[in-house]
């Protein structure tokens, strides 16, 4: 089960502001590609369920995940995830003819086929994630900034099992820096789906 803290930044000040109140703690920034599939009769979505391709960094590396049921209470989620790592020119081949997938043997996948009785796939798009990184207290903080094509959203991420303990050390880093912020309300892939900012 994944458990990430998610807290929306008001803007792009906001998204600079606290970039810059952790600049040394800074550790790396990844320049992300996120697509998404979908059944051919929409059995994914229709079970809350997705199934999404990432590129890191220009195709130096390719994650194929699946995510659960997502729920989002307060600023956190929690889901089912798992991944497994793709060589990136198959991956590429997967959006051009995302019915590749289903017969590329990936055991991720045939899970999905056999549970969800998947007879093909389509493509539904993505979007792009310039997401930076930062060691703070013994968590991995994820700064991201993602495009869609109708807008730009803000975020701040932290994996934890412990998110009532974290998240209110999280709120006053914010606070005492005067970053802008609210829970957030929706995921990214809502964000994209239903081509909201919120």
């Amino acid at each position: 089960m994944q458990v990430e803290i998610k807290l929306r930044l008001k803007d792009e000040e906001a998204h600079a502001r606290l970039a810059a109140a952790l600049k040394a703690s800074y550790r790396t920034t990844h320049e992300q590609e996120n697509y998404f599939f979908d059944g051919s009769s929409a059995e994914l979505s229709s079970a809350r369920v997705i199934l999404r391709l990432r590129f890191y960094n220009f195709d130096k590396k390719a994650l194929l995940t699946v995510k659960g049921k997502q729920v989002l209470v307060d600023g956190v989620g929690r889901c089912p995830e798992t991944e497994v790592e793709v060589p990136p020119d198959q991956a590429r081949g997967y959006l051009s003819d995302p019915n590749r997938l289903l017969e590329a043997g990936l055991p991720l996948v045939d899970g999905l086929k056999q549970q969800y009785g998947l007879k093909g796939l389509k493509g539904l798009g993505g979007f792009r994630n310039v997401r930076q990184e930062f060691d703070w207290e013994g968590l991995v903080l994820e700064l991201d900034q993602t495009r869609f094509d109708h807008g730009t959203v803000y975020e701040l991420e932290a994996e934890t099992p412990k998110p009532e303990e974290v998240k209110p050390k999280l709120e006053a880093l914010l606070t005492k820096h005067g970053v802008a912020y609210a829970d957030s309300a929706s995921s990214k892939f809502a964000n994209f789906i239903q081509k909201s900012l919120r």
